[in-house]
């Protein structure tokens, strides 16, 4: 099973091999709560951006551990580049750019990002 999601554009679009998924996280920190995301965490091996790679600029902040992507074009940012807590490398993925997932369905994980 795989996914399919994108910027709000369309510029920059992506696949994930992996079943949909049912549970996300929710961040409260500074970055996470202004953009609304809701993230799922799937290992670098199971995504594959399919277009955009030149539309995409890089945001850091905090730890500068987490390279969050975002489309010059329509500023949505789609995904970040990261590591696991063990090093694995991971793309982090907002499923509200993921159009066939069910947002209302998702269990809600709440992380306090605001106190790392």
């Amino acid at each position: 099973m795989s996914y399919e999601g994108s910027c709000h554009c369309g510029a920059v679009a992506f696949e994930v091999d992996a079943p949909v998924p049912t549970q996300a996280m929710s961040c409260n920190c500074s970055h996470c709560r202004r953009k609304g995301f809701l993230l799922s965490f799937v290992p670098e091996g199971q995504f594959t951006l399919k277009q955009g790679q030149d539309q995409l600029r890089s945001y850091f902040f905090h730890a500068h551990k987490i390279e969050h992507m975002f489309c010059a074009t329509c500023g949505t940012q789609s995904f970040a580049r990261g590591a696991m807590p063990d090093g694995t490398p991971m793309r982090a993925v907002n499923v509200r750019c993921v159009p066939s997932i069910d947002l209302d369905a998702l269990q809600i994980k709440r992380v306090d990002g605001a106190s790392f």
